[in-house]
């Protein structure tokens, strides 16, 4: 079916007992002839119409296109002819359209605008596609026609191709492990389990988007900006100014990006203190957004389900379909890491606190003062200051950058476009053409932060490529949340936002490069620990002479980064991996461990304190994600006993960018080719391990993982 239902996002009231006559809502909106419901028209295949969405208009449409989608799913279940791949598998594929329009224009408000009445109607509508996803999966005459296929001679003489027959195979699977075989009893046991997760999740990712817009550091004094680079203190001050200087001339706002360089940079311990604590405690504030109790019922009703599905425990369960297969391999690649990680904290630890005595502030180093000494250690081991760096990584250059490296690996080409409908002004449009002019796709960018937009930084696909009936050609997007520069100034970013920068663009790539029949193995639709890869590979293109020669260059005289502070990046180039490392993998682990516990009850905050206190956890860092705000885990099942997939796919990334060092660089024209068309342009349509080994000539070696983070290898 295609249709990417929306259980990956948050949801609260469930609407039920309702059947819509065509075209019309029970609350008497007539959304017949809605936008909303309507094939895009406009350039490229049609385009999102986000120039004529009405709000008020997403939950009849959704009633709408849920009536629409089971007629669609009933013709395929009552076909009175014998199931085939062409009658069955295709129909599915061709099947939900109108959803997944729809959904797609939904949920960009929900992440991207949710403001106003969003956050009701968010509550309103998933719920809604959770029980339509529970009877698309639970129809027992359209098992019974993908299971005639599974078991069909077409499958066993292999009459069909390797990506038809991967169709088939996940299809099956995927059903199964959704509760296709289940009885009566069990099915609807299940539907209320996941109405209820829906609920929750809901509640869980609408709690840390509270506490995000409602803790801002406030400052007035100017002496409280000691340490600041001009271009932070120019964002805060922008920052303040979006919010009307209600509580200050400067604002650090509760994510990640305003977070960051405070941490890294401000001199006021105090104050430091305080935007660490407001930040690491979302979610755990012990008032109306705490989501300690959310997390309790989700994971016991997660292990509940996964026992109801014939699952030892939910992470057992959640890896089935992955690379890993199984949670052991996944913890035994954490585990071979992990003790590395804690020896190399142990040493950056040392050398803080070495340069925290001779100041002589008698301070034992705390989590608000990792980022702060770090910053000093570098400057004096590697004589780098990252604020000597900043300057010279415009948002705008960086962006250009990105496209230029995607041209010379893949003959890419981008245009920006004018009068295509945008959701917000900040966004941009961009053509995307292959090196015969041909067009691939269109790439949407929304750069900046603002009200109700959900912090971090993804990518998004708004349609899938495909060539079953027609080709049909991608739009992607990628979303980030930067402070825009007061008076038209641009935006300067740390090298930590230029790395995810780049990372993002891997996934927007992943699916601009997609060739393949079928829009279900489209792009990222890949195994959930192998869909970083192609996203973590492209960050390497950010450090090459290529790329910092050409576009690292100085905002005010346009100079290029000078080669002696290149030399100092690279030597430096893996300074402070015991901390990135550790502060990753404790957030994995945890997950991890959450999710293998099975069907006892848990407090998280103890869980996790005792967890990581067991574990050595250095008392001097931080997880990454503090599970009461760990969304990656509690708004979906999405990475749910998944998080370990950035390192799982790490360990391919450094193997594969050994390949291209052996080659002689990031820009071999045969290696890249090879990317491509193992890796970039096929997605699912192979095992992804067979892929990567087509790629690289062989199995992944993991020792590559250890070198490029300057482990030792045992």
């Amino acid at each position: 079916m295609n249709v990417r239902l929306s259980t990956t996002l948050a949801l609260a009231l469930l609407v039920t007992g309702w059947n819509p006559p065509s075209g019309q809502s029970q609350e008497g909106i007539d959304v017949s002839n809605s936008p909303l419901l309507k094939p895009w028209t406009g350039p490229h295949g049609g385009v999102p119409p986000w120039n004529l969405v009405r709000q008020e208009e997403f939950v009849p449409a959704f009633k709408e296109a849920i009536r629409i989608s089971q007629s669609e799913i009933e013709a395929i279940a009552e076909n009175p002819e014998p199931a085939t791949f062409e009658n069955t598998m295709v129909a599915y594929e061709n099947s939900g359209r109108t959803m997944s329009r729809l959904q797609s224009i939904f949920f960009v408000y929900t992440s991207n605008l949710n403001v106003g009445p969003m956050p009701d109607l968010e509550k309103v509508v998933v719920p809604m596609l959770s029980e339509f996803e529970d009877s698309v999966y639970q129809n027992e005459k359209l098992f019974a026609r993908i299971a005639a296929v599974y078991n069909s001679d077409a499958m066993k003489n292999k009459e069909l191709d390797l990506a038809q027959r991967r169709l088939v195979d996940d299809l099956y699977k995927t059903f199964l492990r959704k509760g296709a075989a289940l009885n009566s009893a069990e099915k609807a046991k299940l539907s209320q389990m996941n109405t209820r997760l829906a609920r929750l999740f809901t509640d869980f990712s609408q709690n840390v988007l509270e506490d995000e817009q409602g803790y801002v550091t406030w400052i007035d004094d100017k002496a409280d900006l000691a340490g600041l680079p001009d271009s932070v203190v120019a964002a805060m001050a922008a920052a303040a100014e979006a919010r009307n200087n209600k509580g200050g001339k400067w604002a650090v706002t509760n994510t990640r990006s305003s977070m960051d360089p405070f941490l890294t940079y401000a001199d006021n311990r105090p104050l430091r203190e305080k935007v660490w604590r407001n930040y690491y405690n979302r979610g755990d504030n012990g008032d109306e957004h705490d989501n300690n109790r959310i997390i309790a019922e989700i994971l016991r009703i997660r292990a509940a389900r996964a026992k109801l599905l014939g699952y030892k425990t939910h992470a057992h369960w959640r890896m089935e379909p992955t690379m890993a297969k199984d949670p052991q391999a996944a913890m035994d690649l954490m585990m071979k890491v992990w003790p590395k990680a804690l020896a190399r904290v142990k040493e950056e630890v040392a050398d803080m606190q070495a340069i925290a005595d001779a100041e002589g502030v008698k301070i034992k180093i705390a989590p608000w003062d990792y980022r702060y000494y770090a910053e000093k250690v570098r400057k004096d081991k590697y004589d780098l200051d990252f604020n000597e760096v900043k300057p010279y990584l415009q948002l705008d250059k960086l962006i250009e950058a990105m496209m230029w490296a995607s041209t010379k690996l893949y003959g890419l080409h981008y245009k920006q476009l004018s009068g295509i409908p945008v959701f917000h002004p900040d966004v941009t449009v961009w053509e995307v053409t292959d090196a015969d002019g041909k067009h691939i796709g269109l790439w949407y960018l929304d750069p900046y932060a603002r009200e109700g937009k959900r912090s971090g930084a993804w990518m998004t696909d708004y349609r899938a490529q495909e060539n079953m009936n027609q080709s049909i050609t991608p739009i992607v997007s990628n979303n980030s949340n930067f402070i825009e520069g007061a008076n038209d100034e641009p935006v300067l970013i740390s090298w930590d936002d230029a790395v995810t920068l780049f990372h993002e663009f891997g996934h927007a790539l992943h699916g601009l490069l997609s060739n393949v029949k079928y829009p279900s193995q489209s792009g990222t639709s890949v195994a959930r620990d192998y869909v970083e890869f192609p996203s973590q590979i492209n960050e390497h293109w950010l450090e090459t002479p290529e790329i910092l020669n050409q576009f690292a260059v100085h905002y005010k005289t346009g100079e290029p980064i000078p080669q002696a502070l290149l030399d100092k990046i690279r030597k430096a180039s893996k300074f402070n991996q015991g901390y990135a490392t550790t502060e990753y993998l404790a957030s994995a682990l945890i997950d991890m461990k959450l999710h293998l516990a099975g069907d006892v009850d848990i407090d998280p905050d103890k869980f996790e304190r005792e967890t990581l206190a067991e574990m050595g956890m250095p008392e001097e860092l931080p997880m990454r994600h503090r599970t009461p705000q760990f969304m990656h885990i509690f708004s979906s099942d999405a990475y749910s006993a998944g998080y370990y997939s950035y390192l799982w796919a790490d360990a391919l990334t450094a193997d594969a960018a050994e390949r291209f060092e052996e080659a002689g660089g990031f820009y071999d024209p045969e290696v890249a080719k090879s990317l491509h068309d193992n890796v970039m342009s096929i997605g699912d349509t192979i095992d992804a391990a067979d892929g990567f080994r087509q790629f690289r000539g062989r199995d992944v070696d993991t020792t590559a993982l250890l070198r490029k983070r300057g482990f030792p290898v045992d």
